[in-house]
């Protein structure tokens, strides 16, 4: 018997593609409707280069996209049809159906990537599987420690703490049910619901999506290169927005601060210690003074914090933001308690009650943020929150921790659904209902999300992952570059660890917590978080810790024009700010295990150290030229070389011929100065061309893209026998503050020779034969034989200028 469901027809068959058959098809505007004996399904086709699969079922309604982005665009398509196949094209990619057997094989420019063998619906669940090439590596999974290369695991799809984890977890806090292919594919399981992820476990190679039920669909992404990869991939699910520029300074974070007395100690400290400050993070006794009982009170603590508005008004007078912990758990000890039920704002039972159930904080009910009244209701404590001066939110335990199957959802059309089928994007709803709150209550404010967990797509709603509860130790340390650039490869960019470890440690390991936080200069989000039975400031350490640490958090705030531009690139096309070795060398699949070595943007090239008493590290350098960014020693690529450290400095590389805009220190992203800033060149002979930017804006409005309101320069050197040609240009309406023309002091590192004359604009500059001449000079050039740096003043406006070093 067939079935007729949302206008397609449908079998009661649980098997479709052993012996099913074409028998017609119908094309609209951005799709094609298939129907077959045994099967029927939607090809849809979206911007650029992705083919969405969406399968009809009797045994499972079809649950909305949640990894479809609601702007993302249709692309027009081509549809072919021969005696024995249906061939779907949208740029790149094409979909060719089986008349036969309504398989679907996969091609990019006519080469073949993956073919579609089976899909299954039963009341048991769904599953598609692929057939896939013998060589083939396989990134994904989301947050895993399995190494890179994730071929041959069985992976869990079902978001679960894994409190205390080291050098090996199969399931985290935030899985992903999609794989990226070394023959630059991307295969996404748009289905919301707890199931696995077989990348051919049995060396048959053979790939199988399943889940319990909810959406049957998925899309495959394709281009011809990594970055171009991933752009595609975020047109279809999501852009993360610029975050606010101050969520890339320092954070001071532990659990917890118990009282408004030691907020305001730990943010003097910081003073006294000459660190640079911007947030400072609340943790569960901002509510409550013990860590049970007291969850979903949703409101201060007025014992322990009298006046906490005044408390974040002074410390946003300091620069300091103020971020506070909310959990989706409200128990039923809780203030709150009887108002949450009252407002039907809770997940419920099959008699319609507030599902209750008991998990390590208490009693408990858990917040509905899939339909109106439970998310109209959370937001009131957002709103309150936000109107006291907060800026920041923190959203914990969202997998959820403990969700039960049996518990119901109740969607926007009315409709429930049991717990496992929308399990892993409970955290991806509740950051959309975050994140649209924040906007409503400041529309040209950038919001600030930190979530544990989400799916497919929640860097459209800004949020910013961390990698857990990790032990608090080398093996800690070890996985967090693997954990990074897995997220980083599906949107997730801001992806990072809690700096020092969060769990557990008896004794206070100096070495150990100072290699995290050197390593966390260059992850997205520099926060030490920890269990307070060892503080995880800095401040609170021995002097010769806290002597390294300073100088590497100061050089976070150097690097903040730099940082920015990686945040804005990121925003604009996709490229993560950490980014694999496999971008450098695609032809080289050994790159794609690499799991140690990483790149910072463009410019960097960066090796943590992860073992106690290390004296060299091995680091994998890509070909070319580069330099230590510590003592400039030069070093040629192109092989693993082991490099010798101190506990002071940390193996990072700036390669030849990059640009590194820096600014001076500051002492917190408030004090950053738009019309100041230094620009790095990294010079070497072998380098002819080569290209870099800094973007600019106010750092906090929502509409600075869309509005142009900011200032991007864009540089361009050019080098040959006789000269260094530079040149600057400036696009972009400018912002507030931003002056008509900027102060930039322009460093040309390893300039071998003093050069025979400087042109600015086709005028010679001053050539200064000492450093006191030119620090007191306005304009004019200095080559300091020591160092061999050349320095330059400039004052750059919006008209084209051109930079000319002449050699001899």
């Amino acid at each position: 018997m067939r079935y007729l469901i949302t206008g397609l027809l449908v079998l009661s068959s649980s098997s479709f593609m052993a012996s099913a058959s074409y028998i017609e098809h119908a094309v609209k505007e951005h799709s094609v409707h298939i129907l077959g004996d045994e099967a029927s399904f939607t090809l849809t086709a979206y911007q650029h280069n992705a083919i969405e699969a969406v399968f009809a079922s009797e045994h499972h309604r079809e649950l909305a996209s949640y990894a479809i982005a609601p702007n993302a665009k249709g692309s027009a398509f081509q549809v072919t049809e021969t005696p024995s196949n249906l061939q779907v094209t949208n740029g790149a990619i094409t979909a060719i159906v089986d008349k036969t057997s309504l398989t679907i094989r996969y091609q990019r420019d006519g080469q073949p990537l993956l073919t579609q063998t089976d899909f299954t619906s039963q009341p048991a669940g769904i599953s598609f599987s692929f057939a896939i090439d013998e060589q083939e590596k396989l990134i994904g999974g989301g947050q895993r420690v399995l190494g890179m290369d994730r071929r041959g695991h069985k992976l869990p799809l079902y978001n679960k703490a894994h409190y205390g984890y080291t050098t090996e977890s199969s399931q985290m806090y935030y899985s992903l049910p999609a794989v990226l292919s070394s023959k630059k594919y991307m295969l996404l399981f748009d289905n919301s619901a707890t199931g696995e992820l077989d990348l051919d476990s049995n060396a048959t190679n053979t790939v199988k999506l399943s889940a319990v039920g909810g959406r049957a669909s998925y899309i495959v992404v394709a281009d011809n290169s990594y970055p171009a990869l991933l752009k595609n991939y975020v047109e279809l699910t999501g852009k993360q927005p610029l975050p606010p520029r101050w969520s890339l300074g320092n954070f001071a974070s532990r659990f917890g601060y118990h009282d408004q007395l030691e907020v305001y100690d730990v943010v003097e400290r910081f003073k006294q210690e000459d660190m640079p400050l911007d947030a400072l993070v609340l943790d569960l006794y901002w509510f409550g003074k013990d860590i049970k009982g007291h969850m979903g009170n949703l409101a201060w603590d007025r014992t322990a914090f009298p006046t906490p508005e005044k408390m974040i008004a002074d410390l946003s007078a300091d620069g300091v933001n103020t971020v506070v912990i909310t959990e989706p758990f409200i128990l039923s000890t809780s203030n709150r308690w009887l108002e949450a039920v009252e407002n039907q704002a809770l997940a419920l039972n099959s008699a319609g009650e507030p599902y209750r159930f008991d998990f390590y904080f208490g009693n408990t009910g858990l917040v509905d943020v899939f339909n109106e009244q439970g998310t109209q209701w959370f937001n009131q404590a957002y709103e309150r929150l936000a109107e006291q001066g907060v800026t920041g939110w923190w959203g914990d335990l969202g997998e959820p921790e403990v969700h039960p199957d049996d518990i119901l959802h109740t969607l926007a059309d009315g409709s429930q659904v049991r717990g496992d089928n929308v399990h892993n994007v409970y955290g991806h709803k509740w950051a959309e209902m975050v994140y649209q709150k924040s906007l409503e209550l400041a529309p040209n404010q950038r919001p600030m999300v930190m979530m544990r967990s989400g799916f497919l797509g929640s860097q459209r709603y800004g949020m910013i992952p961390w990698t857990g509860d990790v032990s608090r130790s080398w093996g800690g340390l070890k996985p967090q570059v693997e954990l990074s650039l897995q997220m980083s490869l599906f949107g997730l960019a801001y992806t990072h660890s809690d700096l020092g470890g969060f769990a557990g440690g008896e004794t206070f390991d100096a070495e150990m917590y100072t290699r995290w936080l050197q390593y966390g200069v260059f992850q997205p989000v520099y926060r030490p978080h920890a269990q307070e039975h060892i503080a995880p400031e800095p401040v609170f350490h021995d002097e010769e810790t806290k002597r390294i640490v300073r100088e590497f958090i100061k050089l976070r705030y150097r690097l903040l024009p730099y940082n920015y531009t990686l945040a804005f690139e990121n925003t604009t096309t996709g490229m993560p700010l950490m980014r694999p070795l496999m971008f450098e060398n695609e032809q080289d699949l050994s790159l794609i295990d690499e799991q140690n070595t990483y790149l910072w943007g463009d410019a960097f090239l960066v090796t943590p150290v992860t073992q106690a008493g290390t004296a060299q590290v091995d680091v994998n350098f890509p070909d070319g030229v580069w330099f230590d960014y510590f003592t400039g020693q030069m070093v040629m690529g192109g092989e693993v070389k082991a490099y010798p450290v101190s506990l002071s400095s940390l193996p990072v590389f700036v390669r030849a011929g990059s640009f590194v805009p820096t600014t001076a220190d500051i002492e917190n992203t408030k004090a950053y100065n738009p019309n100041q800033f230094n620009l790095n060149y990294y010079y070497h002979d072998s380098i002819a061309n080569s290209t870099g930017q800094l973007y600019q804006d106010d750092g906090i409005s929502q509409n600075s893209l869309a509005h142009k309101a900011y200032q991007l320069w864009q540089f361009e050197a050019t080098n040959n026998s006789d000269q260094l040609a530079i040149d600057f240009g400036q696009s972009g309406n400018g912002f507030t503050g931003l002056a008509t023309s900027q102060a930039v002091e322009l460093v040309v590192h390893h300039l071998p020779h003093n050069p025979k004359e400087v042109l600015w604009a086709n005028k010679k500059l001053p050539l200064l034969h000492s450093k006191r001449a030119y620090s007191l000079a306005s304009a004019g050039a200095f080559w300091d034989a020591d160092t061999q740096k050349l320095q330059v003043k400039l004052a750059l406006n919006k008209s084209q200028q051109q930079l000319v070093i002449k050699k001899h």
